[in-house]
């Protein structure tokens, strides 16, 4: 199924809080060339020749998103990408520290939505009221010979206590989940919201749509393509092996050889590692992240907002597998996943297939280590 929609910003210089949007749109963040990709990022227009005007309804900036590690190296541009949404009525920036200045110059912004900031644990609950889409991209990022698994201790905290709070202030939201390691972070959310009672597996996301990203670019650079024109659909997890890129299903239609196929699986797997390498210690994976999550973000309110037609990539609660949760297409509506796209899994290749079963293993480990660790924690009353 092909992500066909091109995105316009009606006024990138005074962002209008009304724009025309027709229901046959589909993912957006989908960049033309590198000019007009920002200004294309945000305001759906579909060019459906087949649908009439009468089809089309008012975009009003009605939602609230909350992002919590506003601060860091990942929430900074994560809250600008929001604050550029039209359908962003309100936006709560939280953190431990610094917001503050933060949401001061977002403020600036002459963008529809109204910036408020909340530091620390006393406020966090304020943060959270009423809020329609919860973003966590807290914790601590990598470092140079950092695994995902190094990053384990200190974040699966920073989650748990975060998802403790959003249970008790705003359990109907959607909640997205970006802190690493993702492959266990979104089982132990999943636990902290059953223990709660409030868990509701198609409200819970596990943000993969950076891998999404890059199998697009990638292949689109490999190929030569219209980076517009590619989707790859991502499977699996979200760290090393445990990302698989289906490349067989690539849209439009391309020949791969057995050693593109190879060359772009590990290249994708190792993105991450590649852009923590070339920082060379002054940080991780921070601008192409906040781009995916904001891509994912735009989607979630899209499908909030009564489009019928969007679909993403996400590492979700899932049947596909024998595995609890796995990362596939997915489509988005007003109550979070309406449905798992099935068909990528059928008529994989050999190569896919082996994958498949390799990354199973490993990626049982990380849901079963997020479990664990959510049921030796109480959470809090």
């Amino acid at each position: 199924m092909k992500f066909n929609s091109r995105n316009h910003l009606k006024d990138f210089n005074g962002l209008k809080a009304v724009a025309s949007v027709n229901h046959n749109s589909r993912s957006s963040f989908l960049a033309k060339d590198s000019t007009a990709a920002l200004q294309q990022s945000f305001t759906q227009r579909a060019q459906n020749q087949n649908r009439t005007s009468a089809n089309a309804f008012q975009v009003q900036a009605s939602f609230k998103v909350a992002v919590l590690g506003a601060a860091g190296g990942i929430g900074q541009p994560l809250a600008l990408l929001v604050k550029m949404s039209p359908l962003v009525s309100d936006l709560h920036l939280y953190d431990i520290a610094n917001v503050k200045g933060v949401a001061a110059d977002l403020s600036h912004c002459n963008t529809p939505s109204r910036v408020r900031d909340f530091t620390g644990n006393d406020e966090l609950a304020s943060c959270l009221k009423d809020v329609d889409v919860v973003v966590i991209p807290a914790g601590v990022p990598r470092k140079p010979g950092m695994t995902r698994d190094d990053l384990f201790n200190i974040n699966a905290s920073i989650v748990k206590t975060l998802v403790e709070a959003v249970a008790d202030n705003c359990p109907d939201a959607f909640i997205h989940i970006i802190s690493n390691p993702v492959n266990s972070t979104v089982p132990i959310a999943a636990e902290v919201l059953k223990q709660k009672g409030v868990y509701n597996p198609k409200k819970l996301f596990g943000v993969t749509t950076l891998d999404v990203v890059r199998a697009n670019t990638f292949v689109a650079q490999k190929k030569n393509l219209k980076l517009i024109d590619v989707d790859v659909p991502v499977i699996g997890g979200h760290a090393g092996i445990t990302i698989l890129p289906l490349l067989s299903k690539t849209k439009p239609s391309v020949t791969f050889t057995d050693e593109e196929v190879q060359d772009l699986t590990v290249r994708i797997q190792n993105a991450g590692t590649e852009v923590v390498e070339a920082k060379a210690g002054a940080g991780s994976a921070t601008l192409s992240m906040a781009y995916a999550a904001a891509r994912f973000v735009e989607s979630s309110l899209r499908a909030l907002d009564g489009d019928s037609d969007v679909y993403e990539c996400s590492f979700v609660q899932s049947e596909l597998t024998d595995l609890p949760f796995f990362a596939s297409r997915i489509k988005l509506g007003k109550q979070g996943v309406e449905a798992v796209i099935s068909s990528d899994l059928q008529g994989l290749t050999e190569y896919e297939e082996k994958a498949l079963e390799a990354l199973k293993p490993e990626l049982k480990g990380s849901i079963e280590k997020g479990v664990a660790f959510a049921n030796k924690q109480p959470v809090s009353a």
